[in-house]
């Protein structure tokens, strides 16, 4: 029972930043020592675009918890800024350093990632984003 219990357990967001973040520049990394043979072919250049998603994924979920550390646990990550400028970094980082169709590859993948984190999202704390209501302006009756 204490087994199952601890599989299921989330980390803290302590701990999870620390984490993420460390994994993120270990991608960095590993995507600049590995420059050459990402960069040799088509199908490896596209695994570098895959890298550079996964690195999005990391920074995206090192912002969201260092987010959830400093303003509170019900604070949400919001689409701009947040997840538009790390899809943004890892894009760039992907380009510069790899190959420029793996920064194409890297947008693509990194929007999927972000789609799919967003439906495990709303499945697992049954929140979304609420749709906008228009505010409609009243209008003004001349006598």
């Amino acid at each position: 029972a204490r087994q199952a219990s601890l599989l299921t357990m989330a980390s803290s967001p302590h701990i999870s930043f620390v984490l993420s973040l460390l994994l993120a520049v270990i991608t960095f990394a590993c995507m600049q020592i590995y420059h050459d043979p990402l960069s040799s072919n088509q199908g490896m250049t596209i695994v570098g675009g895959f890298v550079g998603s996964i690195l999005c994924l990391l920074l995206i979920t090192a912002v969201g918890n260092l987010e959830s550390i400093m303003f509170g646990h019900n604070f949400q990550t919001g689409l701009f800024p947040e997840v538009v400028t790390c899809i943004t970094l890892s894009t760039l980082v992907s380009g510069f350093v790899i190959h420029r169709v793996s920064s194409t590859i890297c947008l693509i993948f990194s929007i999927v990632h972000v789609y799919f984190m967003n439906r495990l999202s709303a499945t697992k704390y049954g929140v979304s984003a609420a749709p906008i209501q228009p505010v409609l302006a009243k209008s003004k009756k001349k006598n």
